[in-house]
């Protein structure tokens, strides 16, 4: 039923009523607007500016103008106006009709907005943003947004004439959220919420915070889009997914960013569904495991590469539709690709049609800029205190892994949400309630967010990139831990490239850079990111951090990869770096696929797909990643030669690394090992096939029984230069 007015209110008479709604200022239009009834006289209420004339099509009842600026009213017998009505107007550019939108019911029930309150709505986009429905045999659009302190919200859009005054929303009380079903509303329809600020007056345009589709930049309009009819073709990778042991399979990620991996005609952007032919191909045949692509959420600047989000629920129009991108995690799946998405949830940008300052107020961030703001990066905190905000995100979350499948989310800027005082001076922040630095409220989100994702999608992977000593990041929560898969090993990076870059003649003074991680090594859940970040901002390509000359640097980079795909944790390396790209990563052309006309760049592409197929074709290179049993010592304290030997293990087999981090050859270098036999080597990053001298150990090795290096036997090995090998015992 509409809203009834009490009977001791005069039903032809609300002055102030129609005062508010001709100003586009009614907090509850529901009141007014529609059909009321006392049981003895019905009272119809439309207000359409620019109409002429009004009437109800279905009853041919005909309303009187009571207003020049389009106010409506018809006054009769109780029964004579059905609940739900066509209203039919007149303006200077025809006729026009469409159901009354204020003869609907409230459409969101009460137990949701109980659980949106209470912040344990997790689904929250289910019924948030616009909805396709047919209610009461009625189609159109149910459109829902959080904005506790507007004094009026209004949808807008071509179907208005962009006319706040047209489509005022009903309020829903403390739950601080406003809903509208607007009939006839369709696929396609253009639309922004209208904000006036209960306070100031102030009215502001805002996108829609759970918009599912958005134009493409620089016009930023939500678009309403259907529930989606998208045939899905993975059940067998969902259900190995979910069956899987993650913690001991290979996991070896491609990072991606899908604008400048490959470029069109002209230099244009290619969509989802070419984008998905094309590097499925290619990451199979490089023997990748999953693909992690840098933030696809809708984001209005190209050079913010995604990580300034502003539709959390949208996948970027730039590649096309979001079916184009459904397609494209369905061809990854169905040739037993994982895919992974970057997620930031640590901020989001200031910009007037987003988030920021959504109602009038700090809504979604904090006030206090101490807590509020990010000074590095000119962006806005989220609140995460605020049951609402955290029901935003974590719902956010979930619906890329229920709406498109994703298999996990690598999070974004962990660090910058877990300390209150991240890059800050001091004064420029404030204490938690205990006085100290840790951002308390995050936590908890994080937490929360780790335990739904898993609980709800077993088998998909939550990723930290957390680059400080925080303990227990990817324990379970009920240890203490912040519930992540796995953490990025940010320290394992620093200290790599940083030993890489030196002259092999100082290495021999900095060796326990290269020893140091095996100290905390298995602390963590820990992934080996070689990511986008080092090879932008003036950082330069991988390959120009390795020292030496042309030919040096590329068997530094083969000696750097070897050692990371032998080194326990899982592998991430960012595109372009398997080919040995020498210019610094730049987000607005596509990757210099032109240097695979050159041998050492091809021999580069060739070693890490070996070493990827041997990653996972060897259970020890892989099988404890996150467990002390699968790593042992040889030797690491050979600084003065700058070589490093250890075994890999599983229980099953072992194998046996190598390093030499110098240009000097090493001819019968003795390693001990456990056991007796000929070893074989099944990887040498020296050989010519990969732009290597092709020193070697010519394919067998015997072990005698010599011990050596606390081991029972040792055998005699040739070290290339600057080179890697790995033996594997033959029996």
């Amino acid at each position: 039923m509409c809203p009834m007015l009490p009977t001791s209110t005069p039903i032809a008479s609300a002055s102030t009523d129609a005062s508010l709604i001709l100003q586009a200022r009614h907090h509850d239009p529901f009141a007014y607007l529609g059909r009321h009834s006392d049981g003895r006289q019905d009272v119809v209420r439309a207000f359409i500016p620019g109409a002429l004339s009004v009437r109800i099509a279905d009853h041919d009842v005909i309303l009187t103008r009571v207003d020049d600026a389009g106010l409506f009213i018809w006054q009769g017998p109780s029964g004579k106006v059905t609940p739900r009505y066509q209203l039919e107007w007149t303006t200077t550019a025809g006729t026009a009709s469409a159901y009354d939108p204020y003869c609907f019911p409230p459409q969101l029930p009460d137990y949701d907005l109980y659980l949106f309150g209470e912040g344990n709505h997790q689904h929250a986009y289910r019924i948030m943003g616009a909805h396709m429905k047919v209610i009461d045999g009625v189609q159109g659009t149910l459109f829902a947004v959080w904005a506790p302190n507007a004094e009026r919200v209004s949808i807008v859009g071509a179907f208005n004439a962009w006319d706040g005054r047209r489509h005022p929303m009903r309020s829903r009380g403390g739950s601080g959220i406003w809903e509208l079903f607007i009939p006839g509303i369709a696929e396609e329809a253009l639309y922004k919420f209208e904000i006036r600020n209960r306070d100031t007056g102030h009215i502001t345009l805002k996108t829609d915070p759970y918009g599912q589709r958005f134009e493409l930049r620089p016009n930023t309009a939500s678009i309403v889009t259907a529930p989606h009819t998208y045939h899905w073709d993975d059940a067998a990778w969902l259900e190995k997914r979910r069956q899987t042991d993650w913690l001991h399979i290979p996991i070896s990620v491609y990072e991606v960013h899908l604008g400048s991996w490959r470029r069109g005609a002209h230099a244009s952007f290619i969509d989802y569904r070419e984008l998905a032919r094309q590097l499925v191909d290619y990451v199979k045949e490089m023997g990748f495991t999953h693909i992690e692509l840098m933030p696809v959420t809708e984001h209005p600047l190209d050079a913010s590469w995604g990580y300034q989000t502003t539709g959390y629920y949208a996948p970027t129009s730039r590649y096309g539709m979001p079916d184009d991108f459904r397609y494209f995690v369905n061809l990854c799946h169905q040739n037993d690709i994982g895919v992974l998405l970057d997620w930031a949830p640590a901020h989001f940008p200031r910009d007037a049609h987003g988030l920021a300052w959504f109602d009038g107020t700090a809504l979604y961030e904090h006030a206090d800029p101490r807590r509020g703001e990010h000074r590095d990066w000119g962006t806005l905190i989220f609140n995460y205190g605020r049951n609402e905000v955290r029901n935003f995100l974590v719902s956010s979350a979930l619906y890329w892994m229920e709406e498109f499948h994703i298999d996990g989310l690598r999070v974004d800027a962990v660090a910058s949400m877990l300390y209150l005082d991240y890059s800050r001076e001091p004064g420029d922040w404030t204490p938690n309630i205990h006085g100290g630095n840790e951002n308390l409220e995050a936590i908890d989100f994080l937490r929360q967010l780790n335990q739904l994702t898993h609980e709800l999608h077993p088998g998909t992977l939550m990723l930290a990139e957390e680059s400080t000593s925080w303990p227990m990041v990817s324990r379970p929560t009920w240890l203490g831990g912040l519930g992540f898969s796995m953490k990025w090993n940010m320290g394992w990076m620093n200290d790599t490239l940083a030993y890489m870059s030196k002259n092999p003649i100082h290495r021999h003074y900095h060796h326990d850079m290269l020893t140091f991680s095996q100290l905390y090594a298995y602390t963590e859940n820990f992934m080996l990111p070689l990511s986008h970040d080092e090879v932008v901002h003036g950082k330069g390509a991988l390959l120009n951090k390795m020292s030496g000359d042309e030919w040096q640097r590329h068997a530094n980079l083969r000696l750097l990869y070897a050692y990371m795909y032998t080194h326990p944790g899982k592998k991430l390396l960012f595109m372009g770096d398997e080919f040995a790209q020498g210019t610094e990563w730049n987000a607005a052309t596509e990757l210099d696929w032109y240097v695979l006309d050159y041998p050492l760049h091809q021999g580069m592409r060739r070693l890490v797909r070996d070493l990827n197929m041997l990653y996972r074709k060897h259970g020890p290179l892989h099988h404890y990643d996150f467990d002390e049993r699968g790593f042992e010592w040889i030797d690491c304290h050979d600084s003065s030669q700058s070589v490093l030997s250890y075994l890999r293990l599983d229980g099953k087999e072992t194998l046996a690394i190598a390093l030499n981090f110098t240009p000097v050859p090493r001819e019968n270098y003795r390693i001990g090992v456990p056991q007796l036999g000929d070893y074989v080597e099944i990887f040498n990053s020296d050989s010519t096939f990969y732009g290597g001298s092709n020193l070697g150990n010519g394919g067998v090795v015997h072990a005698e029984e010599t011990p050596w290096m606390n081991r029972p036997c040792s055998m005699l090995i040739t070290l290339p230069p600057l080179a890697a090998v790995i033996l594997r015992p033959l029996s």
